[in-house]
């Protein structure tokens, strides 16, 4: 890579940094921790019964095994640390951006304020790059040199021209991470229908879709004639967007394709949270974390 390109990822990264450090400080302290944390619980013991202990703790098959006529109970705490998985599509629709930024860029911004909120916390912090296929793998780590890394792997990410397979990248998540995790699916989720391999992910983690929009897929303006390309399958759309019926239709289309993403997450139980090019990113991360933790509450 010449020299240039690196001195301006570098200075892309430090940017990004200052901006998603000020976020975590300004907006998510200590809300990063009450809606992520203690989620999960794990194994701490397994000893004698004791008067006063809860008989609901008791494991009988425990018990029975030993033979003694002495009840045993198992013991839980609460997780000591997290593991938050990013899995994020580098498609080519992502290069998109009718305003000063693309979604691509949105999401490299919102995911390095979440990447330091973890670091905050002293959780480990892993990455997924995919589009059709898995791209590139970053196993969960702890410290900032880690994360800084993982944010100029974001940052260096050249867009694939190819359509997105999201199944892909979730069985390969659960191929490599057995213990639970929190997992950030970072996509525009244009691509075929995962349900399926969304809600076995979210059986075994904790899934959040993190859906990253522009304006411009929602509303289309009345410009004329215009033709469209499909970043990642090159197909040519000519369109006449003086017509109403026209503008009305991609309008429809829009919000259906949103309305049935929402209504597959609730399904399977998994959160969304939704970004857009033209919206303040951090104002959306706050409204998510205060509403998760008022769910939990």
């Amino acid at each position: 890579m010449p020299k240039q390109e690196i001195a301006e990822i570098i200075k892309k990264v430090r940017r990004i940094q200052i901006v998603a450090n000020r976020a975590v400080n300004d907006l998510f302290a200590g809300q990063y921790k009450s809606v992520f944390r203690g989620r999960g619980m794990e194994f701490n013991e397994v000893r004698e019964y004791q008067p006063g202990d809860d008989v609901r703790t008791i494991d009988w098959n425990v018990t029975a095994r030993t033979g003694t006529g002495t009840a045993f109970i198992k013991r839980f705490c609460e997780e000591r640390e997290l593991t938050i998985m990013f899995l994020v599509d580098v498609s080519a629709s992502g290069a998109f951006g009718s305003v000063d930024r693309s979604k691509l860029d949105m999401v490299v911004e919102a995911a390095a304020t979440l990447m330091f909120s973890a670091l905050k916390n002293n959780d480990k912090v892993g990455l997924i790059t995919f589009c059709d296929d898995v791209i590139d793998y970053f196993p969960p780590r702890k410290g900032k040199s880690h994360v800084l890394h993982l944010i100029r792997e974001l940052v260096a990410v050249e867009p694939v021209a190819r359509d997105t397979n999201l199944a892909a990248a979730l069985e390969f998540l659960s191929r490599v991470q057995r213990r639970r995790a929190v997992v950030f699916l970072i996509s525009d989720f244009l691509a075929a229908d995962s349900q399926h391999a969304m809600a076995v992910c979210n059986k075994r983690h904790d899934l959040i879709a993190m859906t990253v929009s522009d304006p411009r897929e929602h509303a289309m303006p009345d410009v004329g004639f215009i033709t469209l390309q499909d970043a990642e399958t090159g197909e040519l759309v000519e369109l006449d967007t003086r017509c109403p019926k026209v503008r009305e239709l991609f309008k429809s289309r829009a919000e259906k394709r949103s309305e049935g993403l929402s209504d597959r997450l609730k399904r399977i139980g998994a959160d969304e949270l939704a970004i857009r090019t033209d919206e303040d990113y951090a104002s959306s991360l706050h409204r998510f974390f205060r509403l998760r933790e008022k769910r939990f509450r």
